[in-house]
């Protein structure tokens, strides 16, 4: 254990400080795609009874429109958050007419790419930027890869944490700022430490060893025949988070520098106002319809794909990056998550628990500046485990040296163990942190035992990736639609729903100006300090 890490440990565990611990706040984003009884992507639009995907705070889509994304609200239980998402998904079958919601991170099977409908919200300026952005995301990596899912942890620790932390570490207040710049900087060194963690969570809880086989179809790769409609790697946990998954030739060099705030926000500001000439080649419109917002390396500063953000809550009008700049950091989005196709929310409270215990190393622990040879070692170290992570004798690079992977797993639980043993005597959890913990251990000791393996025993025995799917998602269904929401939830539920439609409305009266001089418009307020 680090001397930084002994310290700050010390000083949260001291009665007077403990309580801290209690005031972070958690929330998760579940993607799923909507299916038919066949297992086939659904055809028919966003339900209008879920309300608008426009400005619904709970549920929206992601890309496409069949794409669902669950948003619970902010939560200082991982458990609380979880109930949420178990609710938002209970009312979601109350109107989904017959179809279902697919059960794994790879797609189901999909149309031909031209039958793929974009998420549409509406008329507005906002909405139809919403809806161009996701053509210019269609133009630049094709539709079926944007119908990958994913679950979403928003992790925060309190501003009070932070401020105790930089007081005992001789942090002067005197200086304008200085304490939200502390803040910003930890986060940032919170996920310099992810990026040196992270494979650790591919391995014990990546489920995307499959896929159909058909969404290769056309594209070079090293995947084996599983059957005639799937491929899959052997040893693979994530395919999702492979190379295989969201990628193109202009992000290829993109290497956000996360050694400050500074550093990583001025490299996003370069992308979106670099131009990138086969987009230029494109332009932003086709026979005078919007194709992209623009024609450099990304439309907009979220288009660039990372496990993990730095986030901050914008306001109206605001761009993530410049909330970034004037405001600080906030909280963090970590984005490596698959969908647990075992759990009917995609996820699970075990998991949870110990995200939360390795967040708080992460944040905690000494983080020491990254340069571009580490960056690459840390990429190609979650390379390898989403790719071969269950292959036995598999190594790791760390410190220059090859180590096995289940070695150093098994070295970074037990570093985690003072983390998950505080969170569980603060919130009287009788050791539901060190529980999620053990069940981690576990893993590293029996790979079999990784969702990554069990998926791969299932569809081995079903024969198909199609059909493991589809018996995962009719179990789950059945789950949540055999216990309903009480009627006052479901009445608050449908009160929300009618809100989001009649804001969209209001949004679409209210607009003003053309949808050229709102695109120039917001593409012109890049620049931090603006506002």
């Amino acid at each position: 254990m680090s001397n930084q890490l002994t310290r700050r440990l010390a000083l949260l565990d001291d009665d007077a400080h403990r309580g801290l611990l209690l005031q972070g706040l958690r929330g998760i984003e579940r993607e799923t795609l909507r299916v038919d009884a066949h297992g086939h992507l659904a055809r028919t639009p966003h339900p209008a009874a879920l309300g608008s995907a426009l400005t619904h705070s709970q549920i929206t889509t992601d890309y496409a429109e069949a794409l669902l994304e669950f948003i619970t609200p902010a939560e200082h239980d991982i458990g609380l958050a979880l109930n949420r998402l178990d609710a938002v998904h209970r009312y979601a079958y109350t109107k989904l007419d017959g179809e279902m919601l697919w059960s794994q991170s790879m797609p189901c099977a999909l149309p031909p790419e031209d039958e793929i409908q974009i998420g549409w919200y509406g008329n507005s300026n906002i909405g139809m930027l919403k809806h161009v952005y996701r053509r210019g995301l269609a133009l630049r990596y094709g539709k079926a890869m944007q119908c990958i899912a994913g679950i979403h942890y928003n992790y925060s620790l309190p501003e009070a944490f932070w401020q105790l932390l930089a007081r005992s570490e001789g942090i002067a207040e005197e200086r304008r700022n200085a304490l939200r710049d502390f803040q910003s900087e930890s986060y940032i060194a919170m996920i310099r430490n992810f990026r040196r963690y992270s494979w650790l969570l591919m391995y014990l809880f990546g489920a995307s060893p499959v896929l159909a086989s058909a969404f290769l179809e056309g594209r070079e790769h090293n995947l084996e025949a599983l059957s005639d409609d799937t491929l899959y790697l052997p040893y693979a946990t994530s395919l999702r988070m492979s190379d295989l998954g969201y990628q193109n030739d202009a992000q290829a060099g993109l290497r956000p520098h996360e050694n400050s705030l500074e550093s990583y926000v001025t490299s996003l500001m370069d992308a979106v106002n670099r131009p990138y000439p086969p987009y230029e080649e494109v332009g932003t419109k086709k026979d005078g319809e919007w194709v992209q917002l623009s024609t450099n390396i990304l439309q907009i500063e979220n288009e660039y794909y990372s496990t993990i953000r730095p986030k901050r809550v914008i306001r109206t009008g605001e761009r993530p990056v410049q909330a970034l700049c004037n405001r600080g950091v906030q909280y963090i989005e970590v984005r490596c998550l698959d969908i647990d196709p075992f759990e009917p929310v995609g996820v699970s409270l075990e998991t949870g628990r110990f995200l939360d215990a390795f967040l708080l190393f992460c944040a905690l622990e000494e983080s020491p500046l990254i340069n571009a040879m580490e960056g690459q070692v840390h990429a190609r170290n979650f390379a390898r485990t989403v790719k071969e992570g269950r292959r036995p004798g598999l190594t790791l690079t760390r410190d220059d040296a090859e180590v096995p992977l289940t070695e150093w797993a098994a070295e970074l639980i037990e570093r985690i163990r003072p983390l998950a043993e505080l969170l569980d005597s603060e919130h009287n959890y009788k050791g539901v942190h060190l529980e999620s913990l053990e069940a981690q251990r576990a893993k590293v000791a029996d790979p079999d035992k990784t969702p990554s393996a069990r998926v791969l025993a299932d569809v081995r025995a079903l024969g198909s990736f199609a059909r493991f799917g589809l018996q995962q998602s009719e179990l789950h269904a059945r789950t949540l639609r055999g216990e309903p929401l009480m009627p006052a939830e479901a009445a608050l539920f449908d009160e929300m729903a009618r809100a989001s439609l009649d804001e969209q409305a209001a949004i679409e009266r209210s607009d003003s100006g053309s949808f050229d001089d709102f695109v120039a418009a917001y593409n012109s307020s890049t620049l931090c300090g603006n506002n």
